[in-house]
């Protein structure tokens, strides 16, 4: 019989105790390759969505579509889409600028479990696939078998740089609502938190022009950032580190007696 260490309970960082759900931090990706699509939509329907005491920035959504593909410690050719609008926090700190999530999409349920039980991501479950068809990258989110996004940008039209990528939203700072209840039905953890992508190295990145459609689904309602605008659109491929954040803003703290 095999002989190995199963830790306390103290000493859990996730469950299973003996096949933890996701590795500790820092949590590196390699082999990644990104489509980055913009448009613009109706400021209002950005503010709907946006907790207190967050700020719009603008009137822009960023969709980055992913293939990962090497990720130690959760596996290999990882999706996701993750929904990005442009967001401030302004606190004792501070001015924090970033990119809040109101959707976010992917089919790894390491990564599901990893993203809402630590970041706070809103994650769900979704066929998310990028591939190139021709002469295009085409990037597709399909939920409840409602292809609910599909993105398109001509095949390494020009060299772009990051820099023009974090144009309209600060992307490498990614802020949350992170909520956790209770098992009794109270809230255990309330808060506004931010991380930061770590050791970014770009190994190409390519811009053009892109298309965004999206279909109505109850689900997952993308529709609510209707598409007045296309804006340009990126493809690269690159290296990072995930690392720990800071809590932003707890709502619990602020408000004790509110569960």
């Amino acid at each position: 019989m095999t002989d190995f260490s199963i830790p306390q309970p103290t000493d859990a960082w996730t469950t299973p105790l003996d096949a933890p759900a996701y590795p500790r931090y820092p949590i590196a990706f390699r082999d990644s390759e990104i489509l980055t699509i913009q448009y613009r939509t109706d400021p209002e329907a950005i503010r709907a969505l946006l907790p207190s005491p967050l700020s719009s920035t603008g009137d822009t959504v960023l969709l980055h579509i992913a293939r990962y593909g090497d990720v130690p410690g959760v596996g290999r050719d990882i999706h996701e889409c993750n929904v990005m609008v442009g967001a401030t926090y302004d606190g004792p700190d501070g001015v924090v600028s970033g990119a809040y999530s109101p959707y976010f999409f992917l089919d790894s349920d390491r990564m599901i479990t990893f993203g809402r039980e630590v970041q706070g991501q809103p994650k769900r479950l979704a066929k998310v696939s990028l591939e190139v068809r021709g002469d295009v990258h085409v990037g597709t989110v399909v939920a409840n078998d409602i292809a609910i996004l599909t993105c398109t940008l001509p095949y390494k039209a020009r060299p772009a740089a990051m820099s023009e990528i974090r144009a309209r939203i600060n992307v490498t700072t990614n802020l949350n609502l992170k909520v956790i209840p209770q098992i009794d039905g109270r809230i255990a953890v309330r808060q506004l938190v931010a991380r930061d992508l770590a050791n970014v190295s770009v190994q190409e990145c390519w811009g053009g022009p892109s298309t965004t459609e999206i279909r109505p689904n109850a689900a997952a309602p993308l529709y609510r950032l209707p598409v007045r605008e296309f804006l340009e659109g990126f493809y690269w491929r690159a290296e990072f580190d995930l690392v720990g954040g800071t809590v932003l803003h707890d709502y619990e703290a602020s408000n004790p007696g509110r569960s």
